[in-house]
């Protein structure tokens, strides 16, 4: 199957609304199956495969979520690019509800998923300083300054194990640590991407502000969920601007991720 699609996006379920005539594609992998069988279709000339990450239905909590079949899946089909759009909470006020941000740092503070395809077959160690795609940030920050946000030019995403929000005061030392952005599920996706050479991009929607960043009760469900909604059209928009603008041939360090490296198995 592996030519179906050069370009990935994992998002909500609500997004690939914006693939013209698609068709969908189930994937098995080593992992099980992915969330959901790939949506694939057309943006801007570019063959693009969608994944829902967390089911059509909302069925798998971030900590469930079957990373390593979605990922895997996604590159067995010839993606690779790979875009992220999530909502994330703001650690900080100047990134208020509807704010735009590329990061450019991930820091993990999951405790129990699985975020690896080397466990066994002998030490495989990646270079993950920079975690994203440089190509794909600057494409993505571009396209949204063309749009009309205004995104900060990076940003540090803490990524917790959920599925609960944070109390106040894990969200205060979260901010003391100068990190600006709070979700639940950038990791393992980014790692596992560059584990597989993919290019992977986030962009992230602040919904809220956490727990300990403004007085009031706290970050719920139905809030996230509303400030989502009310910007799902402004972020396809982005997304098929990106798409258009990625490019062709890959010119960054993601593809060489595994150069030299002792894989202990042949990569789909």
């Amino acid at each position: 199957m592996a030519g179906l699609a050069s370009i990935g996006v994992i998002g909500g379920s609500g997004l690939y609304e914006f693939l013209d005539t698609a068709d969908e594609v189930k994937v098995d992998t080593p992992y099980g199956p992915p969330s959901d069988p790939l949506v694939i279709g057309e943006v801007a000339g570019r063959r693009v495969a969608f994944v829902p990450r967390h089911g059509r239905d909302h069925r798998f909590p971030p900590h469930r979520i079957p990373y390593r079949a979605n990922l895997w899946a996604l590159r067995s089909v010839g993606v690779r690019q790979i875009l992220a759009p999530s909502a994330v909470g703001s650690l900080t006020p100047s990134y208020g509800p509807g704010t735009l941000v590329v990061p450019d740092q991930l820091v993990d503070r999951t405790t129990g998923r699985s975020q690896t395809y080397y466990n066994e077959g002998g030490a495989v160690h990646i270079q993950f300083a920079d975690p994203y795609c440089p190509v794909g940030r600057a494409r993505s920050l571009a396209a949204a300054q063309d749009l009309g946000w205004a995104p900060p030019t990076s940003g540090t995403l803490v990524v917790i194990e959920g599925p609960r929000f944070s109390t106040r005061a894990e969200s205060q030392w979260y901010a003391a640590q100068g990190w600006t952005l709070i979700g639940m599920t950038g990791h393992p996706e980014a790692v596992l991407a560059r584990e597989l050479a993919l290019c992977y991009t986030t962009i992230a929607l602040v919904t809220d502000t956490d727990a300990g960043v403004e007085e009031g009760e706290g970050v719920t469900q139905a809030e996230v969920f509303r400030v989502f909604a009310e910007n799902i059209g402004r972020l396809r928009e982005l997304l098929m601007r990106v798409i258009a603008d990625l490019p062709k041939e890959r010119d960054c360090l993601c593809p060489h991720a595994l150069d030299g490296l002792p894989l202990p198995f042949k990569l789909p």
